[in-house]
């Protein structure tokens, strides 16, 4: 009995900090026009009284459907089995040296190390023990002391599992980052002042990379009381010879077409696949991998890199299920899989050349 009650205590825990957390400075410039038949709302104020909001897909759940979820609903997914989360020994000394091409490490989660030519950037960069409550399941792909010093950051917005106050602290306190609004005060009040903030179809250089803002289906929270105050967002990481798209964390949405049509040639689209059940709850705020897949398609894009599972348990589904739940996305529309990267914890993939071409 005791130990029943235990786990139902730690479904409630996970909960809650799923409420909480999941489910030199640059110019910036506002991003050309929207495309003919683009959805306006992808372009729609998506603020109102100091909170924003999905314009095309207000957030309709409320804190009692996370009781719901933790406390009433029954997971049909068996957990027992060990989880099979691969990963490759890193010691993340390449990111020290030039990159004749481009390579993405996958550190876990939705972080990735992307090298191109003699830069470094991070996305969601988050390497430490514990995402608020959930503890991490397998350990980082590389040394957090690997990172450069000349590497910047982007961050898709506040939950505990993609902004890590454990991994700010220990990055080089020069690094730049580029967050949605309303963020840059978090950086600052830890004594982060490089930071530049930006808002949906916004864009902003640094060195030799365009960096542009998107929208996403999502919303954010850190604390109580302070529900969507700061902007979520997706990035374009534009090099000059390579586009990377990274999705952060989101539902599928019309966005996806019109970053395809308008952004493109777009060769990495990093995607998040994980933690995606009940449906019911997680469907407007988290995509599962067929989603993804769509996603990946909307986009155009060459590549698609799958992020987001192994890392953190934070929903119903297995940590390890959502590959293999892709591969049979993949296979059933006919798709190539050569295509779809599904990447071991410290491996580093290189960007094909057909891609940066």
């Amino acid at each position: 009995m005791n130990g029943i009650r235990a786990q139902r205590r730690l479904r409630l825990l996970t909960g809650l900090a799923i409420a909480l957390c999941s489910a030199g400075f640059a110019s910036t410039t506002r991003a050309e026009q929207p495309m003919k038949n683009a959805s306006p709302s992808l372009y729609a104020p998506h603020s109102e009284r100091g909170r924003y909001f999905n314009p095309w897909a207000p957030r309709s759940w409320s804190f009692l459907d996370v009781l719901k979820w933790k406390l009433l609903s029954r997971n049909r997914y068996d957990k027992s089995a060990p989880l099979q989360v691969p990963r490759v020994a890193n010691d993340g000394a390449g990111l020290a040296g030039f990159e004749h091409s481009a390579t993405v490490t996958w550190v876990g989660h939705a972080t990735f190390a992307v090298h191109d030519e003699g830069d470094v950037f991070l996305t969601d960069p988050h390497f430490g023990p514990r995402a608020l409550i959930p503890r991490r399941l397998v350990p980082p792909g590389i040394p957090i002391e690997s990172v450069p010093a000349h590497a910047f950051a982007v961050v898709s917005h506040n939950h505990y599992d993609h902004l890590d106050e454990w991994t700010v602290e220990r990055l080089p306190a020069a690094m730049p980052w580029f967050v949605p609004m309303g963020l840059a005060e978090w950086f600052r009040g830890r004594g982060r002042a490089n930071v530049v903030e930006l808002d949906w179809w916004q864009s902003a250089r640094h060195g030799r990379f365009t960096i542009t803002c998107l929208p996403a289906q999502h919303w954010s929270r850190r604390g109580i009381g302070d529900t969507n105050e700061t902007l979520w967002c997706s990035w374009l990481v534009d090099s000059g010879p390579r586009r990377y798209f990274f999705a952060g964390d989101t539902g599928y949405f019309p966005g996806f077409a019109e970053f395809g049509q308008r952004l493109g040639p777009i060769d990495v689209a990093m995607l998040p696949i994980g933690a995606y059940e009940p449906r019911w709850f997680m469907q407007h705020q988290h995509m599962d991998p067929a989603e993804a897949y769509q996603a990946f398609l909307d986009l155009r894009a060459q590549h698609m890199l799958a992020m987001h599972w192994g890392t953190f348990d934070l929903t119903d589904e297995p940590a390890d299920l959502a590959p293999r739940v892709l591969a049979d996305a993949v296979r059933a529309a006919g798709g190539d899989a050569s295509r779809t990267v599904v990447m071991a914890i410290g491996e580093q993939w290189h960007v094909p050349k057909s891609a940066a071409d």
